[in-house]
């Protein structure tokens, strides 16, 4: 089988989110019009995130590209930074915000739809965009670990940026509740003050626990003691399955 370049396969997954934010911000739903807009949806604040991370990913290609064998100390200085922020967004961002929201979506969507999903949106977004923004975004990530290495943060400093993201989204979801009286979530209408913050305790443990997951599948991916810099492996190549 011929091989796939990993950097056909990164532009391939931007296009595909730029598609899916497209077609999602032209829907004409009522909550797109309430207080936050559509920022008040961690689905929405995810696909963002990956395609922002797959838009660096992307540029860090394109810089390798342009850099190699150009012997520009200035511009591989440039491009060890940009590879940098590529690993970083991985590490805090990508990989842990993107598998919570398609693992958490899809436990309370199993468990009763209303409480996250409800039906009446059936009539706004279609299945195929639904899966877009909540089951396509766990095979993405899962692909770019396998095709690159990438360096994660020291685990003190990956640990502390993740949870202050998660504490900062649940500051914004009790701000949204206290200015609208609504809150972002319909099945958290259903619980108490105490449920609720057990259930906010709880998600920032599994935001720092699949961080965790993300550093040791990377490690057990590329086994980190034996392989070189992620800087010095931009145009690796994956071997789909025949």
């Amino acid at each position: 089988m011929a091989l796939v370049p990993c950097q056909v396969l990164r532009v391939a997954i931007l296009l595909s989110y730029c598609s899916i934010l497209c077609n999602y911000k032209a829907i004409e739903m009522p909550s797109h019009q309430t207080y936050g807009g559509s920022w008040k949806f961690l689905t929405f604040i995810d696909l963002v995130i990956q395609a922002v991370f797959f838009g660096i990913c992307v540029l860090t290609d394109l810089s390798s590209l342009l850099t190699r064998g150009s012997g520009n100390q200035e511009q591989e200085r440039q491009l060890k930074k940009l590879i940098s922020l590529r690993d970083w967004m991985l590490a805090v961002l990508a990989f842990p915000v993107g598998v919570f929201v398609v693992a958490v979506f899809w436990i309370i969507y199993a468990y009763d739809r209303e409480m996250i999903y409800p039906k009446l949106l059936d009539n706004f977004i279609p299945g195929w965009l639904n899966h877009g923004m909540h089951t396509t975004v766990l095979p993405f990530i899962l692909i770019e670990m396998r095709t690159s290495h990438h360096q994660y943060p020291s685990r003190s400093s990956g640990l502390t940026a993740i949870c202050t993201f998660s504490v900062g989204y649940i500051l914004w979801v009790c701000w949204v509740h206290h200015v609208t009286g609504m809150w972002v979530y319909p099945f958290l209408e259903h619980i108490g003050p105490g449920a609720r913050i057990i259930f906010f305790g709880s998600t920032t443990i599994l935001m720092n626990f699949l961080y965790l997951l993300g550093e040791v599948l990377n490690n057990y991916i590329w086994d980190t003691h034996r392989k070189p810099p992620s800087w010095q492996i931009n145009f690796m190549y994956v071997r789909p399955s025949s």
